[in-house]
């Protein structure tokens, strides 16, 4: 997977929420997932794991939140899309910020996409950059079913977490009070994911966060130059660092997610 991807399977819809448009590009039937780009945008592998939800039976709505949609992910390209981000206002990349304002609009998001496609409710994977945001999103009652892979917010706390105190109460109190689950992915050694940061999910959730971590040495080697160059370890479980093999522990992995996905928005595979 070294060349763009057109996205050409996709539907390209702009939504609007709270006045605020977006792009999304839709696929699939069956109950919805939204499924959140990594940086540096929705990469040939963002949509391949898009694909892979899609065929489990999942409608899959993948929004554009930065970055070039459908863009190979190289260096130079990438490390810029990192800064404009930074300093966006809708992210709160660093510690002291809480809760990205963009997860408002994501949680508008999912109620739009339960509404079209019915169901249980809906399921979020979010992956690094907007990993936490897969969890924000069940401030939402529609979101059910939240997958947080190898979050890296705040960049500049590796123990921390992305979020204001107020929502994190939020979250705890309904995840107590709903009996719900948030799966979640790193690599052992990963910089920008940390065990402190899982730690600090387990101090919020409790026996509700159930974290996987994955050896390093399993990772895809020969990820793009985004990942080789400016990630530099083993970060993305499901995406850039995923091996396609039989068996292997990141399509393991993978499929534990569409497993724990169907299981919750009621999907016989």
């Amino acid at each position: 997977m070294t060349c763009d991807d057109r996205l050409e399977d996709f539907a390209h819809r702009v939504v609007e929420v709270d006045g605020v448009a977006k792009t999304v590009h839709v696929t699939g039937t069956g109950p919805a997932v939204v499924v959140m780009p990594e940086m540096p945008g929705i990469s040939p592998d963002v949509a391949r794991l898009a694909r892979w939800v899609r065929d489990a039976g999942f409608t899959v709505f993948v929004p554009s939140l930065f970055g070039v949609d459908g863009a190979y992910p190289t260096a130079s390209e990438g490390e810029e899309i990192v800064r404009r981000a930074c300093v966006s206002a809708e992210f709160r990349a660093f510690a002291g910020g809480g809760t990205s304002p963009v997860s408002s609009w994501l949680r508008g998001l999912a109620r739009i996409a339960l509404a079209e496609a019915g169901g249980p409710g809906v399921g979020a994977i979010g992956l690094c950059f907007t990993g936490n945001f897969a969890l924000t999103m069940a401030l939402e009652p529609a979101v059910i079913a939240p997958v947080v892979n190898h979050p890296s917010l705040p960049l500049d706390a590796p123990g921390e977490l992305e979020l204001s105190a107020a929502d994190a109460a939020a979250l705890a109190a309904r995840f107590r009070r709903e009996d719900l689950q948030v799966l979640a992915y790193r690599f052992e050694g990963d910089r920008w994911c940390t065990g402190r940061r899982f730690a600090a999910y387990q101090r919020l959730l409790g026996d509700a966060f159930v974290g996987r971590v994955l050896p390093a040495e399993v990772a895809n080697p020969e990820p793009p130059p985004f990942f080789r160059d400016v990630v530099g370890c083993a970060h993305s479980v499901v995406t850039a660092h995923l091996v396609d093999q039989a068996g292997h522990p990141t399509v393991r992995a993978r499929d534990e997610i569409l497993a724990f996905l169907a299981a919750k928005l009621h999907v016989t595979t």
